[in-house]
């Protein structure tokens, strides 16, 4: 399916894809209207045919070459592409990679709601995004379970003359009835389903360090940071010093707070995930720049858990730390959660992990907590991950 990006709306060249996407009427209706869609969901994948990876393939065009007026949407102060942007744009297209995948032409609109569960990886192969040459994305499932369809993309910009790598991106998305509310086991099974990521990311939630004590060798990191920050002048475990280049973990955040307005939202009437990843990585960018003192660029994008939906009228605290640093290299985790203003209780929402690379060696981050030490060692983890996955 060929098809064409405009103003972060995926605009089907073909008519009859339109019937992929949930209706874009006002949405207290649209909402309504779904209802009468639950009685259209199969009773079990049994019911439903095989697909093959091609037949959710698509290929998607942002033209910043030929269109000025979308270039400025995309610019940023320096002359280049708003990765943010970007962001948006890959959460869109990995859920219409999905009701391709889903489609029956049988049927005019889908009873399925595909909402994103989790960005698994977006590794970058080109650090230069140029803000005057059209970009091409491609991308198709590659594995489906019960309730979860693993959608694979590829962006490439056409410079020189040819189309160049610029970034990979793995999304595990979600299969949910019409008014997601519930998730549904009715999504068409793959052929040859690829079970090696899942598997990687079970591995991965199970040794999380929110749920087991980390590694004997990791413990010699921790013990280690808290001998070099001890004051040799005294004999105490309270007396902490600062070593040379270095800051303190405290000392390297940058928060925000986001009012969440109605012209965010999605079809669901809840806030569009792209743009919780356009914040969250905008926010990690600005503490990377200050903490390195120069702009940094993006290495990766690692593990966003997509925890609960946020609703509109929320008030969204942002808050980015770095955690983990080497050499050049800035590991910046930003957590997001809610405010209920009434009763002031904070409910987790998202939690995002970004790798930067800077032109210069940066200073080391030091833990003096115990909860610190876990976030470093985290921040550790992921940024160990990057480097395997380069």
């Amino acid at each position: 399916m060929f098809m064409t990006l405009l103003n972060s709306q995926l605009i089907p060249d073909e008519p009859l894809s339109l019937s992929l996407l949930p209706s874009c009427r006002d949405h207290q209706q649209a909402l309504a209207d779904r209802l009468s869609l639950s009685n259209q969901l199969a009773g079990s994948q049994d019911e439903l045919p095989v697909r093959r990876m091609k037949d959710s393939y698509i290929e998607v065009h942002l033209p910043l070459g030929t269109d000025p007026t979308l270039r400025e949407k995309y610019l940023n102060y320096h002359k280049g592409v708003r990765f943010g942007r970007i962001l948006e744009d890959l959460d869109s297209l990995a859920v219409l990679i999905c009701y391709s995948h889903t489609h029956n032409k049988a049927l005019q609109r889908s009873p399925l709601s595909i909402v994103t569960a989790l960005v698994d990886k977006i590794d970058m192969r080109k650090q230069v995004i140029h803000p005057d040459c059209d970009i091409k994305f491609t991308g198709h499932v590659t594995w489906v379970g019960k309730t979860s369809i693993e959608a694979k993309m590829h962006m490439s910009q056409y410079h020189d003359g040819a189309y160049t790598p610029v970034l990979d991106a793995t999304f595990v998305m979600v299969a949910r009835d019409p008014e997601n509310k519930r998730y549904t086991t009715t999504i068409h099974p793959s052929p040859q389903p690829s079970i090696l990521n899942k598997t990687r990311r079970i591995e991965l939630s199970t040794a999380s360090l929110l749920k087991v004590a980390p590694t004997a060798e990791e413990r010699k990191i921790v013990h280690s940071l808290f001998l070099n920050t001890l004051d040799t002048k005294t004999v105490s475990f309270r007396s902490r010093v600062l070593p040379p280049n270095s800051v303190w973990m405290e000392d390297a955040k940058v928060k925000g707070l986001e009012i969440c307005h109605p012209q965010e939202r999605n079809i669901f009437n809840r806030i569009f995930g792209g743009f919780l990843m356009r914040k969250a990585y905008e926010l990690g960018w600005a503490n990377a720049c200050a903490y390195g003192g120069c702009r940094p660029n993006l290495v990766a994008v690692d593990d966003i858990l997509f925890q609960k939906p946020v609703e509109i009228g929320s008030l969204l605290l942002l808050s980015s730390q770095v955690c983990y640093t080497e050499g050049n290299y800035i590991q910046v985790r930003v957590h997001t959660e809610v405010l209920d203003p009434l009763t002031r209780h904070h409910n987790t929402t998202n939690v995002f992990h970004f790798t930067f690379v800077t032109d210069k060696d940066v200073p080391n981050i030091v833990p003096q907590s115990y909860g610190e030490s876990m976030l470093y060692l985290d921040g550790k983890r992921h940024f160990n991950q990057t480097l395997e996955s380069q």
